[in-house]
């Protein structure tokens, strides 16, 4: 009978659940809404739920459930299995991989979002054939997961990553952390949004105002350059701190492809001095990254 693991990467908003292979393939998907409004405790019900859900359909479909990856946004101590903390979710020290284990019965693992979908990327993904790879998600906030030989990194606290909160404008634009001008409250696709809005007085979400600037509009093009400015700035200060070989850039913002990817390595490139250039990719794996990043994490864990 083939083996599956039951994966889940929970959102702030949504939560992607999965079926996965041994060798990371996915083999069913689902997708739920967090619900967060109802409180951590009523989010980690969902969680179990669900999980207990997808291990009962892996056995409908023949297969053998032989553990379970969970990952969540925040700061995670994954040593002790514990969300230790996350403001999209409202977790504050939840020990969620024994609570997950204890409903399967099974083995688990619990995992920081991004640090998953940079192992998921690293090893099956753009960043397979190199190394040492950054990943960085660039979505509603920006973060990125340092792996090297396929073998994530996530700090003495579990905040390793952080990347959104390198000031790169001092004096700028508010964060959500209170410091200002930091490269998430400057660039990624709220802050494109926002920039945009504050220039023209109108809505338009990043991938908008990515068509607007492809269409010649003038504020549109001002906000994207800009923009591709913030995090060349951003990525070669990374660069100087982790000398990758490769950036794999995922999250929405990474959607855009080479109109993204043309202008920021030209831009980071005039700004090394140093610094050895590294490869800049788009993530292959889309949205299923998280999920096959915690089927990796608890895959990792039974071994």
């Amino acid at each position: 009978m083939s083996r599956a693991v039951v994966a889940l990467d929970v959102g702030g908003t949504g939560i992607k659940s999965a079926l996965v292979s041994e060798s990371g393939a996915v083999l069913h998907t689902e997708r739920h809404a967090t619900g967060a409004a109802r409180g951590p405790d009523a989010v980690v019900e969902t969680i179990l739920d669900l999980a207990e859900s997808l291990a009962g359909k892996a056995r409908a479909d023949g297969l053998t459930p032989v553990a379970a990856g969970v990952t969540v946004p925040g700061v995670v101590d994954e040593a002790a299995g514990v969300a230790a903390w996350s403001a999209n979710v409202g977790f504050r020290d939840v020990p969620l991989r024994d609570l997950v284990s204890a409903r399967l019965g099974l083995p688990a693992a619990l995992g920081h979002d991004v640090r998953a979908g940079g192992l998921a990327e690293a090893r099956l993904g753009s960043g397979r054939d190199f190394r040492q790879v950054l990943f960085v998600a660039i979505g509603t906030g920006i973060a990125a997961a340092h792996v090297v030989d396929g073998k994530g990194f996530s700090g003495a606290h579990g905040a390793a990553g952080e990347l959104g909160h390198i000031v790169v404008r001092p004096g700028g634009t508010i964060c959500g952390c209170g410091a200002r001008g930091c490269l998430e409250a400057e660039a990624s696709a709220a802050g494109v949004s926002r920039r945009y809005a504050t220039a023209t007085s109108s809505a338009a979400t990043a991938a908008e105002v990515v068509a607007l600037a492809a269409a010649g509009d003038a504020a549109a093009t001002e906000v994207w350059s800009e923009t591709v400015e913030v995090l060349a700035d951003g990525l070669v200060t990374a660069q100087t701190l982790y000398d990758v070989e490769a950036m794999v850039l995922g999250g929405g913002l990474a959607e855009a492809g080479d109109a993204l990817l043309v202008p920021l390595r030209v831009a980071i490139r005039a700004r090394l001095r140093f610094q050895a250039e590294p490869a800049l990719v788009r993530a292959a794996l889309g949205d299923e990254a998280g999920c096959v990043g915690a089927a990796l994490l608890a895959l990792d864990a039974r071994a």
